[in-house]
């Protein structure tokens, strides 16, 4: 983006316009070391449509990372074998480690405490340095509720959560960023629909609807194309 300006000879003359470019400036901040993360969805897809991008651009920057993936409907369906088969595409060289509940959809408010359970036992298994979890505002009552039992399991960790676009039209101001290179975001796309079959017939299932959000979330963070999430609690250690 640039200003225009106008300079003056001595005389008072206009010379041609100038043009002025004005840089953005982004505030980055890397995560240190990440040898283990978490990633949790209430169903099966949840994470590779709010976080695929950014596990991808993980998992191939760090091979043999461990990732313990925990979702809460699906299991023993068609849903989960989709989901086994696309995480795998999705973390790519990882340490993957996936367990699928069968919890019924739409209703996780009803099953509470089974829901509960199974984010105690993942917390139980590993010390994550960096959690992927759905928005504590989003609109869907699964996503929501999953979400804040991952910021009471998980006080002293990262959490970011990923968006989901829907009919709700739930979509806020995000406050984190993670910027994906052009082929990341396609692969993202192409693994989407690739892997998730039974989905296909949603009407906001498509390429144009993914890529698109990734798009305005580039524009936002000066990239061509991001994944964004939001943030409930951030602890900065800006000393030596």
């Amino acid at each position: 983006m640039g200003r225009v300006g106008t300079r003056r000879h001595g005389d008072g003359r206009a010379r041609e316009p100038v043009r002025r470019r004005v840089g953005y400036r982004v505030i980055r901040l890397g995560a240190g070391r990440l040898d283990r993360i978490v990633a949790v969805g209430a169903h099966c897809d949840d994470i590779a449509i709010g976080a695929g991008g950014t596990l991808l651009a993980l998992c191939r920057a760090r091979p043999g990372i461990r990732v313990d993936v925990l979702v809460l409907t699906g299991g023993g369906s068609e849903r989960e074998d989709e989901e086994r088969a696309a995480l795998a595409a999705f973390c790519p060289g990882a340490d993957l480690r996936l367990t699928v509940h069968k919890l019924p959809d739409g209703r996780l408010p009803a099953h509470w405490d089974e829901a509960k359970a199974a984010v105690e036992e993942l917390r139980g298994q590993t010390d994550p340095d960096l959690v992927l979890a759905p928005r504590t505002d989003d609109a869907h009552q699964d996503h929501r509720g999953l979400a804040k039992l991952m910021t009471t399991a998980f006080r002293d960790h990262l959490v970011l959560g990923y968006e989901i676009v829907k009919y709700d039209g739930d979509l806020g101001r995000p406050a984190a960023y993670q910027p994906l290179p052009a082929e990341v975001a396609e692969a993202k796309v192409r693994l989407l629909e690739e892997h998730y079959p039974s989905q296909r017939h949603r009407p906001w299932y498509d390429r144009e609807a993914f890529l698109g959000l990734a798009r305005i979330r580039g524009i936002e963070c000066n990239a061509r194309y991001a994944e964004a999430f939001a943030v409930t609690k951030l602890t900065l250690d800006l000393g030596d």
